[in-house]
């Protein structure tokens, strides 16, 4: 259930997608109530995939964060995953970072250089990855960006897994007070479940969504803004989601 919740069956878009096709079939015997429900598919569909409804979610997800953490009291860099490009295990098409996990490192490596502080990576394989994403990051960090990775977590496939795991690795250490270095739609949901894992954690003051509302292709359908609408949704159901299992 957690899993069609969170990127199948239930998870924008293909919830919209689904429930207009059901009211398409629907309208052969109720047209009425099928056509309404086609109709309200579509249009959450089509909203969702405009740059205005994104921004505005992903800002709803970014909300509450310190526009100005302190960080002087941090002991560790904790870098969280994002995706992985898997390849076919070859030396010739090996697996590679994503686009938001490679992201996430370049955070990682500013924040070292800032803090100078030790780093931690966390991230499992995911779906048909051959390589962990905490060992990929690690070597990014390591053999491009210069950046020594002290831990590397490499079991966990979710949010909550990457805080449980990466404290067995950092609170032995008496290293509770870590920066977590991820995306700003992802930082509250990661601060809730580190802070529910034992830790203080703080969060790396990474780039925060504008509200786009200026042009009027902000209001037409794309890819890249439904894409940010299911990262949006996605924290912000999986926020809730959190608190009431755990």
């Amino acid at each position: 259930m957690e899993h069609l919740l969170s990127f199948g069956f239930l998870a924008l878009p293909t919830v919209f997608i689904t429930l207009a096709l059901v009211g398409s079939l629907l309208a052969l015997v109720w047209r009425r109530v099928g056509i309404a429900l086609a109709l309200a598919a579509s249009f959450c569909l089509f909203a969702a995939a405009t740059p205005a409804l994104s921004s505005y979610l992903l800002r709803l997800a970014e909300s509450g964060l310190p526009p100005n953490p302190d960080l002087s009291t941090a002991q560790a860099i904790v870098v969280l995953g994002g995706d992985i490009r898997a390849g076919d295990g070859s030396a010739a098409i090996p697996d590679r970072l994503g686009a938001l996990s490679f992201e996430r490192v370049g955070y990682a490596a500013a924040a070292s250089r800032q803090l100078h502080l030790p780093v931690a990576v966390t991230g499992g394989a995911i779906d048909d990855a051959h390589q962990s994403e905490g060992a990929l990051m690690k070597a990014a960090l390591e053999s491009q960006f210069g950046v020594p990775v002290a831990w590397s977590e490499e079991r966990s496939r979710t949010t909550m897994e990457n805080a449980l795991y990466t404290a067995r690795l950092l609170l032995p250490a008496r290293i509770a007070t870590v920066v977590l270095v991820t995306h700003a739609w992802h930082l509250p949901r990661a601060l809730w479940t580190f802070r529910h894992a034992g830790f203080t954690p703080l969060p790396w003051p990474a780039p925060r969504t504008a509200q786009r509302l200026d042009r009027v292709s902000d209001f037409l359908p794309s890819t890249g803004a439904l894409v940010d609408s299911f990262n949006a949704l996605h924290e912000l159901i999986g926020s809730i989601y959190y608190r009431l299992r755990y």
